[in-house]
């Protein structure tokens, strides 16, 4: 499975893009924290963050006996530069070229 891949299935799942929402707000939460803010088990949250940590978009660093999560927006800046932004371009150019040319033909009216 490519990295591009393994990030889009993390994002598939609505609970794994609610956990990193969770990060963005705070970083450096602990596997307690980011399950008080769900309705499933422990097991469940440590799976979905596994497949986070898979993809990249979560790392794990050690203190003490905790695991604090921290989230890494590397991996969803890369998808969005590879398979958004590319896309984007075109419309964005046209809508400006359209703008150009009726902000032309009204100033000769």
């Amino acid at each position: 499975m490519s990295d591009d891949d393994r990030v889009f299935k993390a994002l598939a799942d609505p609970t794994r893009r609610f956990l990193l929402d969770l990060l963005f707000a705070r970083d450096g939460r602990t596997l307690t924290e980011l399950e008080s803010e769900l309705e499933m088990t422990r097991f469940g949250v440590m799976k979905h963050l596994r497949v986070l940590e898979e993809a990249g978009l979560v790392v794990v660093r050690r203190s003490g006996r905790e695991k604090h999560h921290f989230l890494n927006p590397v991996p969803i800046r890369l998808i969005h530069d590879r398979w958004i932004d590319k896309y984007t371009e075109r419309q964005v150019t046209a809508l400006l070229d359209l703008k150009n040319e009726l902000e032309k033909d009204h100033d000769r009216d």
